[in-house]
């Protein structure tokens, strides 16, 4: 007797819940790991270069409008470091993007749930990590501002 009892039972595909949850693991770790690893390998310039440049700037700016000329700003190029953080910022976005366009397809063409649901978190965290970053850094940014004109004397 044999018993080829082929039990195609309906299991739902995995493919998209996987290659999506796969996806957004990616890009969250995208968005985190750069802002550990970036700054050990390419450190910042010490605040309080950050801080006199800024305030040197904001110094020319000020003589520049009082003469009635037109300021303008130096050339300032671009770290290897910040290169990195904004192309780790880009990916995370992108991956984090593509990571629910593929929650969204597995749910459309009715794949597991589950797989569709992390693969959906894992890339909404990964963009909400991402603006949370930008968030801090403008509140960083506003915060030396206070400090510069502070310091010369506008407050």
């Amino acid at each position: 007797m044999t018993t080829s009892a082929t039990t195609s039972s309906a299991l739902p595909s995995r493919r998209l819940g996987i290659i999506g949850s796969i996806v957004g693991a990616l890009a969250l770790m995208a968005a985190v790991l750069p802002h550990w690893v970036v700054p050990m390998i390419f450190p910042p310039p010490p605040a309080d270069q950050v801080i006199v440049d800024t305030g040197h700037r904001i110094k020319d700016r000020v003589i520049a409008r009082v003469k009635g000329v037109e300021y303008q700003a130096p050339k300032v190029e671009k770290s290897a470091g910040r290169s990195w953080s904004e192309a780790a910022s880009a990916t995370a976005i992108s991956l984090g993007l593509l990571a629910i366009l593929l929650s969204v397809l597995a749910l459309i063409f009715r794949e597991e749930r589950l797989l569709a649901g992390v693969a959906a978190i894992l890339g909404t965290g990964a963009i909400a990590i991402e603006i949370s970053f930008v968030m801090i850094g403008a509140l960083i940014l506003i915060a030396i501002l206070y400090v510069v004109a502070n310091i010369i004397g506008l407050f």
